[in-house]
């Protein structure tokens, strides 16, 4: 049995001291990764949108698609490193993937922290949990399917409502406060207003002139409408992966009240090797979602090697193997059949 665990040391406490000399992040990796998936993502869509065959476009578009996904998830990273561990990431990943997506870093940065707030987490102040296995198998798969509309919400958000908000206060409060932030809990209400910092409305006037630029470009017919609409699919696919990710990420069994960390990482999922395709729909690391939450400082590049330490060392007894799910599809499928049952039992 490993020693600490024998001591009665908490599963955090154990944690870090198995992986604490891994918490520093890799500018060079970050850097790397980002580019070749934006490249990957822009070069893919060009591909599928100008390519006379099916098959060809097809596949150009599937990397696109998961390029897209690898690249947008970065958001997460952005949320937990400082600027000097990864200078200009910030600003390179805006350029390269948030505002021309319209889903800049502001609208992670300041909301997911609170996901990590042990006071809050599971609770009705966290922005990214609801009770889901407590919906209807028909509410569960609704919520799966809206993300398909994500990229039209994102383009009314950039085109239509944030330039009204600059002329209009009430709306622009409103935009702050409940329309600039990726989350799952619809209650959720933005309590930073007063911390709105200088580079967000920059990041909102970008999203805001690019969205203008690309509609004009199109009215015009510079910009052929099969780009726009072959983008929008590729963006809607890509955001409907990631929900699928989301409905695996935890078990979702918390009414409302307060967690113990044990608990709440037992609500968490790690879907670790030797399922290498969660790399493909939980990349950056969000496939070792349990152990981020024992660790949230701990970079995406080195989540592997921390589990690998951990599942090592930690004996079978150990609540952190109790974590770990097969795959996407296993868990999907265990989810919505906890849902039926208790629909079930609720009849």
């Amino acid at each position: 049995m490993n020693k600490l665990a024998s001591e009665g040391v908490s599963l955090t406490k154990q944690a870090y001291a198995l992986a604490g000399d891994l918490m520093t992040p890799n500018a060079t990796i970050y850097w790397i990764d980002l580019v070749i998936s934006a490249a990957l993502m822009w070069g893919g869509f060009l591909v599928a949108a100008t390519t006379a065959s099916l098959a060809i476009g097809l596949v150009a578009g599937l990397v696109s698609v998961l390029a897209l996904y690898r690249a947008l998830s970065f958001i997460h990273e952005l949320t937990h490193i400082r600027d000097d561990e990864a200078p200009g990431f910030r600003v390179g990943w805006n350029v390269l993937v948030g505002v021309p997506l319209m889903t800049p870093s502001l609208m992670y940065e300041g909301v997911h922290n609170i996901h990590h707030i042990k006071d809050r987490f599971g609770t009705a102040l966290d922005p990214e949990y609801l009770p889901l296995s407590r919906f209807t198998p028909l509410k569960l798969a609704g919520f799966l399917f809206v993300a398909l509309l994500a990229p039209l919400g994102v383009v009314i958000r950039s085109a239509i409502l944030i330039p009204l908000s600059f002329g209009i206060p009430p709306l622009r409060r409103y935009l702050k406060t409940k329309l600039s932030a990726l989350i799952i809990n619809p209650d959720f209400v933005r309590e930073d207003l007063n911390r709105w910092r200088p580079e967000w409305v920059v990041q909102d006037v970008a999203c805001w002139l690019w969205s203008w630029a690309v509609i004009a470009a199109t009215v015009a017919g510079v910009l052929p409408v099969r780009f726009v609409l072959t983008g929008l699919a590729i963006f809607s696919v890509a955001t409907f992966v990631n929900q699928a990710r989301t409905l695996v990420a935890h078990h979702w069994d918390n009414d409302g009240g307060k967690m113990t960390l044990d608990e709440q990482f037992l609500d968490s999922v790690n879907v670790p090797p030797p399922n290498l395709a969660s790399e493909l729909w939980a990349p950056v690391g969000l496939r070792y979602h349990a152990l981020h939450h024992l660790l949230p400082r701990l970079p995406y590049h080195n989540l592997g090697k921390a589990h690998a330490r951990l599942a090592q060392a930690l004996g079978a007894d150990s609540i952190y193997h109790r974590a770990s799910e097969k795959g996407l599809f296993e868990a999907l499928t265990d989810l919505f059949v906890r849902v039926g049952r208790k629909k079930l039992a609720a009849e």
